[in-house]
């Protein structure tokens, strides 16, 4: 196996502020992170794309705006919230399509009502509607099974702004989409049949025909970018999780949600996979592809010293959504499982919130008299506690790159990984940084516990070094550092395939 910190392909030998290596400067234009939707209690894709956001910031003095795509009501709030706990800061801000269209008129287009329906919804009608204050901003219409039929957007003021139809017929056949934009006076002045033709149409208005840079994060939003092909904008497309359904590698058999990207990967310019292994398998599968890459997510990492700091050997970490793909209750029997002969039994504290929460507390009713194990619930500062930790659990079936495995060790929280697609194995050294099990049995992850608990201090005290040392692979400055080279790189070839004409 490769030592995990030769890894990655930065390599460098001394620390310098990023703006201070002038042979490759930050690409200049406009800087676009492109999601779905944010929320509060957002995981770990988010976190990723918000931490590249504030690198890009802080270290290249390049303003990002996150692009959000969904209906939430109470953006302002929710951006004021996020920049309160620092997850936004100067430079970085939020665009939603619905807010940004209540503000700015979408020039130029066609209306054809004769072929795109227009129908707005009736002020008495009892559908869905969203609210920011007393302003009404959506109203939805719905089946008798619960699916959206119509969705109409207003302007603060009450004025129609757009009328989106999902069920009108095409050729005879129910189903098609009629998407009608208004003017300030809520009279039709465009139409369209997709809802994607919008989309462009507002990054056409976002970019403006300047240079400009998209990084998409959200699956959901992927295969729409993949369609945006513009001389003037590089896309990129960060994939957060495995590519694989199932864990069968490299040949198994590629998620439904990921095949829209996959088999047309040079549609992008850039594909950044978060692992080594992970590009091995999509190149064993897929061939080679200039596009693809490896930009593992990056944090900013906590001082030196917290490694250093002396914990109890036996307090466990399970830090993560409890969902089935985490597994969180093989985490929990593991511990219980687990016993020392030197010392107290180990016990773990479980931060996270998800579906599985009352089968869990219905677990420690039966299996934990012993009150070993705390379920703290979502907690956004779980991660401030990981320098009094002395390991982390990880159980999941599959993992794309877990920021809390690089925060968990630059904390000298030391990692206890399943070894799954993809990221763990690319960044942990059985015995030497961590532990890597081949499964999530309880048994089989109790016995690494057990191998922790039995170490002497002094052995442990090295793997807390060197769980550091890795995880300084994995900061901020070297990532940004690595997105700058392959931001560049990108634009050559998209330059370069600009030139060959296209055949058939």
């Amino acid at each position: 196996m490769r030592h995990p910190s030769r890894s990655i392909a930065y390599r460098r030998r001394v620390r310098l502020p990023f703006l201070r290596r002038p042979q490759k400067p930050f690409p200049e234009g406009r800087h676009f992170a492109v999601t779905w939707g944010l929320s509060d209690d957002f995981g770990g894709m988010t976190e990723a794309m918000l931490q590249r956001s504030r690198a890009f910031i802080r270290l290249a003095g390049t303003p990002v705006d996150v692009i959000t795509f969904d209906h939430r009501p109470d953006y302002p709030e929710l951006e004021g919230r996020l920049r309160t706990r620092g997850d936004l800061i100067d430079g970085l801000r939020v665009v939603n399509l619905w807010d940004w269209l209540r503000d700015n008129p979408l020039p130029g287009g066609s209306l054809d009502l004769a072929r795109h329906g227009f129908t707005p919804l009736p002020l008495d009608d009892l559908g869905t509607e969203r609210r920011r204050g007393d302003a009404v901003l959506s109203r939805e219409r719905h089946d008798d099974a619960g699916q959206i039929l119509q969705v109409d957007v207003y302007r603060a003021d009450g004025t129609l702004l757009l009328s989106d139809r999902r069920d009108t017929r095409e050729r005879g056949v129910k189903g098609g989409r009629s998407v009608v934009l208004c003017d300030e006076q809520g009279s039709p002045v465009r139409s369209w049949g997709r809802i994607w033709s919008l989309y462009r149409a507002w990054f056409d208005a976002l970019t403006a025909g300047a240079p400009a840079w998209m990084i998409v994060d959200s699956k959901t939003i992927a295969p729409f970018v993949l369609s945006y092909r513009k001389r003037n904008v590089v896309t990129a497309h960060v994939v957060h999780a495995s590519h694989l359904q199932g864990t069968e590698r490299p040949h198994g058999r590629l998620r439904e949600s990921r095949r829209a990207v996959f088999e047309a990967l040079d549609d992008f310019d850039l594909v950044a996979l978060l692992s080594d292994r992970q590009l091995a398998d999509v190149t064993t599968m897929l061939g080679e592809h200039a596009s693809l890459s490896v930009i593992p997510n990056s944090r900013e990492l906590v001082a030196p010293e917290v490694a250093r700091a002396p914990r109890p050997r036996s307090r466990g970490m399970f830090l993560g959504s409890l969902t089935a793909r985490k597994r969180p209750a093989h985490a929990i029997r593991a511990v219980l499982a687990t016993t020392s002969t030197d010392g107290p039994p180990p016990t773990l504290d479980v931060y996270g919130g998800g579906e599985l929460l009352d089968e869990l507390q219905s677990l420690l009713i039966a299996e934990d008299p012993e009150h070993r194990v705390v379920l703290h619930g979502y907690d956004r500062s779980a991660r401030q506690q990981l320098g009094s930790g002395s390991f982390l659990v990880m159980t999941s079936t599959s993992e794309g790159f877990p920021l809390v495995l690089i925060e968990a060790m630059a904390a000298g929280c030391l990692p206890i990984v399943v070894d799954v697609p993809y990221g763990p194995a690319d960044i942990v050294r059985d015995g030497w940084n961590g532990f890597l099990v081949p499964s999530a049995e309880p048994a089989v992850v109790s016995a690494a516990i057990e191998r922790l608990l039995a170490l002497p201090e002094a052995e442990v005290d090295a793997m807390r070094r060197n769980a550091r040392t890795t995880a300084e692979q994995y900061d901020d400055e070297a990532v940004t550092r690595r997105w700058a080279q392959e931001l560049h790189a990108a634009a050559r070839r998209k330059k370069r395939n600009a030139l060959v004409p296209r055949v058939g």
